[in-house]
């Protein structure tokens, strides 16, 4: 039973990290948005509920896992991972095949 809490522990953090980035992005971006003036009162709203998302997903996932509900941390930090790996892997596709988009 301890070698399988190693293993999922270590999925946990991996996800956990994986979230945590691509919170940091969502950051960035909202940052950048609110210098250049392309987040204003009429999306602000949209941004705020995503970072409450962002919070609740990354803060919810430790609480699970601090109460030993390791599997189900696990299943709510898929709900940011999946799209986060799926988006860096065609990024990475991009990157390697130098597509010609015409």
């Amino acid at each position: 039973m301890k070698y399988l809490n190693t293993h999922i522990m270590i999925l946990f953090k991996i996800l956990w990290s994986v979230d945590a980035l691509a919170a940091l992005v969502a950051l960035y971006f909202f940052l950048v948005g609110l210098a250049d003036g392309t987040v204003s009162s009429r999306n602000i709203g949209i941004w705020m509920m995503m970072g409450v998302i962002f919070a609740g997903i990354l803060l919810g996932s430790i609480w699970l896992k601090n109460q030993q509900q390791f599997r189900m941390s696990i299943g709510v930090l898929l709900f940011i991972a999946i799209p986060a790996l799926l988006s860096l892997l065609f990024i990475l596709i991009v990157i390697i095949t130098k597509p010609r988009w015409n």
